[in-house]
């Protein structure tokens, strides 16, 4: 395990997001806080906010990182953050977890999250999301935990209406539960109405968090979806290749603007509700993204090129849709994303940079 380095991306993020007057921070001092899917990007990041707000402002809390691997989240996990008090929690969300101690908040993260394994592995897909909030709900009603956030997706919206690609909480598209891609967003919606069910029966305070895909600092070196490519090619000097048409809009938001809506939906939402998290400002096609990085970065002489295969479903690739993910709801109690799309490419292509050289 490494120490995390001063300077870093990440080291910038993490001292925004503690330094931020939007979380009333004292509501999690002296308390334990609980992170599924803490070896993932969201899950991750928000247990190294936490920790690391802990330490800045001098919180006492106790974060309990959830992880299915003791080995491959001591590699994951800067040295730092154990030394700051993160706790390994070993287990599996497909299983009952056993927490001895008290519990007062959970983030449910944990998800399958590869696009290829919906189609690969669509039954894993839905019950890993089922079961695995069916038991953080039991845990939450079991401790009595002052709040809850389960983290679902944009994609629980489905295909929306070309005129109605303005999307907010209570608007819904078209999904077809027979198609095999479909395992990850019918398996989401599934678990937010199993959250609303719990909310409205047993009273338990949890609240849904639609993200818009999120990426920046902490990303995975191996990652695979489009923003990571993208950033590859302009790295590289490699033209950047479509396997779509790049009509698909939507929305997208930087990590640490991210784990503050999560915080402020924490702390601040409603139970039983839903809230949006996007950058509203981003919202734009694939191809607009790649012309937008090809022109900001016209030394990598990277190119567009298309190499569309006759059988995109087996690669996993979402419908084509148009869709503005609408935070109002969520700008409504505080939060507003601040990192814009060129920004976040800075500082994604930055943080791979020090991966490679070792910082």
């Amino acid at each position: 395990m490494e120490k995390l380095k001063e300077g870093s991306v990440l080291w910038e993020d993490l001292e925004r997001i503690a330094a931020s007057d939007l979380i009333d921070w004292e509501k999690l001092n002296g308390k334990t806080v609980l992170v599924t899917g803490a070896t993932g990007l969201i899950g991750g990041l928000f247990a190294r906010a936490l920790v690391w707000a802990g330490m800045r402002r001098g919180l006492n809390t106790r974060v309990l990182a959830v992880v299915r691997s003791r080995e491959k989240a001591e590699r994951v996990f800067e040295r730092d953050f154990f030394e700051y008090g993160l706790e390994l929690v070993t287990g599996d969300i497909l299983e009952p977890l056993t927490v001895e101690e008290p519990v007062d908040y959970i983030l449910h993260a944990a998800s399958m999250t590869a696009s290829k394994d919906f189609v690969d592995r669509p039954v894993e897909t839905i019950l890993t999301t089922l079961k695995g909030t069916e038991h953080m709900l039991e845990l939450a009603r079991s401790k009595q935990v002052a709040g809850m956030v389960y983290v679902s997706s944009m994609e629980i919206y489905g295909v929306v209406e070309p005129d109605k690609y303005n999307v907010r909480e209570t608007d819904y598209g078209y999904i077809d539960p027979l198609a095999v891609r479909s395992s990850y967003s019918e398996g989401k919606r599934m678990a937010e109405g199993l959250c609303g069910a719990y909310a409205h029966e047993y009273g338990v305070p949890v609240k849904t968090a639609r993200l818009a895909q999120t990426f920046g600092a902490g990303i995975s070196p191996n990652e695979g979806r489009v923003f990571a490519q993208f950033a590859h090619s302009i790295m590289d000097g490699t033209d950047i290749v479509l396997h779509t048409d790049g009509s698909k809009a939507h929305c997208y938001c930087y990590t640490s603007d991210a784990m503050l809506g999560l915080l402020t939906v924490l702390l601040r939402g409603n139970s039983g509700e839903a809230y949006n998290i996007s950058n509203a400002e981003t919202f734009g096609t694939i191809r607009g993204m790649a012309e937008m990085l090809i022109a900001k970065y016209p030394e990598s002489g990277s190119k567009l090129v298309f190499d569309i295969p006759e059988d995109s479903l087996r690669f996993g690739y979402a419908p084509t849709s148009r869709m503005l993910v609408n935070p109002e709801k969520l700008n409504a109690l505080g939060w507003k994303a601040q990192i814009g799309l060129p920004e976040m490419f800075e500082r994604l292509m930055r943080c791979m940079r020090e991966w490679e050289c070792g910082k």
